[in-house]
């Protein structure tokens, strides 16, 4: 026997090659109401579903068609923890996905139908998209809001798009489009004549005292307040994708009544929807702490309701820009809360409100409708905006039965 030869295959480095996998799953979407869900959202947890895998690739196929998917990593740790489908189910019917995972590969690319960034403000006026900014809760709030172009992080589907504001408000302002499609990185919320005149959308809103579109606020003295001191406060892009866009709002070390809270807010929008998701996470919260959203009355010819099992909605024109009082938009709101964070709906001068019970975990929920007067096949009247709302209320009180195997 050779002890050399011996020795020296014990020293020698051994090769070790990732093992590819690839698991098929079957994803089934029932819709139990009796009328046609569009556009519904199909989330797959990667964490519970392929335990193990690091999926690079997925593949979607209804009736063997593929439909466009996404894998997203929502705690920015490198691995997908989601896969993110919409699909349209008939009423009292059954949409069956077939779905096949890969650890090799890259996800193929799908028509974009969702957009979100954050731009700077420059003095070359470049806009640099950046992933994330944050600033030092000592800053002046008029700074952070002129610092990012746009005032804030945008983010759009085909049929409209938000704004949320740099600044202690943090408010929610709007963007109506008159055809679907994807817009914002053309007129950037700031459209010229010549591009309204060429069918873009534009700035639907004014936000004023009010709580505009689903804005996030605490409550105290009979009144929603902003979120104003704060260690930092920063936003970023979460993903942005054909499915899916999501930007998060963070504000660290809140003191509100006097305690520090950590919060954050999400802000997910998805593909051929016309309203957005807000997801809020607070920790520190205290037994007096009252924390409240809404959506605003128009300023002109304003219609609205509100329901104890938290829907409201308006409708009604205003004046986005006040430097051009002849440019009206109409438009509708709605707001859907689900009853676990349902503390009771009100109404003050500017707003129709719902207040915001956290659950054991410090989280709350809620949906926030947008219809512009001036897309193709919109909403003309308050009665019609209104018979929607109450079936896109009954659409999220009852969501489809997902199984998966």
């Amino acid at each position: 026997m050779n002890f050399n030869i011996i020795v020296a295959s014990l020293l020698m480095p051994t090769a070790i090659f990732a093992v590819a996998e690839t698991k098929t799953i079957t994803v089934t979407a029932e819709n139990r109401l009796p009328f046609e869900k569009l556009a519904q959202p199909v989330i797959v947890r990667l964490d519970k579903h392929a335990a193990g895998m690091n999926v690079s690739k997925a593949t979607a196929m209804i009736d063997g068609k593929e439909i466009a998917s996404q894998l997203d990593d929502l705690d920015k740790d490198g691995i997908a923890d989601e896969l993110v489908m919409t699909v349209d189910i008939p009423a009292k019917k059954k949409a069956v996905i077939e779905v096949t995972l890969d650890t090799e590969g890259t996800q193929a690319e799908y028509e974009p139908a969702t957009n979100a960034y954050i731009k700077l403000r420059d003095e070359k006026k470049t806009h640099v998209k950046v992933n994330s900014v944050a600033f030092p809760g000592d800053i002046n709030v008029k700074t952070t809001y002129n610092s990012i172009y746009g005032h804030g992080a945008v983010m759009e589907g085909l049929h409209n798009a938000i704004r949320i504001y740099m600044d202690n408000r943090q408010s929610i302002d709007l963007y109506g489009k008159s055809q679907p499609r994807l817009e914002l990185e053309v007129t950037g919320f700031y459209t010229t004549p010549e591009q309204l005149a060429e069918g873009y959308g534009r700035d639907i809103l004014w936000a004023g005292k009010s709580v505009a579109a689903g804005s996030f606020r605490g409550y105290q003295n009979g009144s929603p307040c902003t979120i104003d001191t704060v260690s930092s406060r920063g936003q970023e892009v979460i993903v942005t994708g054909p499915v899916r866009s999501i930007v998060e709002v963070t504000d660290r070390d809140w003191i509100y009544n006097g305690k520090h809270h950590q919060m954050k807010q999400r802000y997910a929008i998805y593909a051929g929807r016309h309203d957005f998701d807000v997801e809020v996470t607070i920790n520190g919260i205290t037994d007096g702490d009252r924390f409240c959203t809404g959506i605003q009355k128009l300023e002109t010819d304003n219609q609205g309701f509100i329901e104890t099992d938290g829907l409201a909605g308006s409708y009604g024109s205003n004046v986005p820009e006040k430097k051009f009082p002849e440019l009206t938009e109409t438009l509708g709101l709605g707001l859907h809360v689900p009853a676990v964070n349902n503390g009771g709906m009100m109404e003050d001068e500017y707003n129709y409100l719902a207040m915001l019970v956290p659950d054991t975990h410090g989280k709350i929920w809620y949906s926030v409708n947008v219809g512009a007067e001036r897309e193709a096949g919109g909403f003309k009247s308050a009665e019609s905006w209104f018979d929607n709302l109450k079936r896109w209320h009954n659409e999220l009180s009852n969501p489809c039965v997902i199984t998966i195997k």
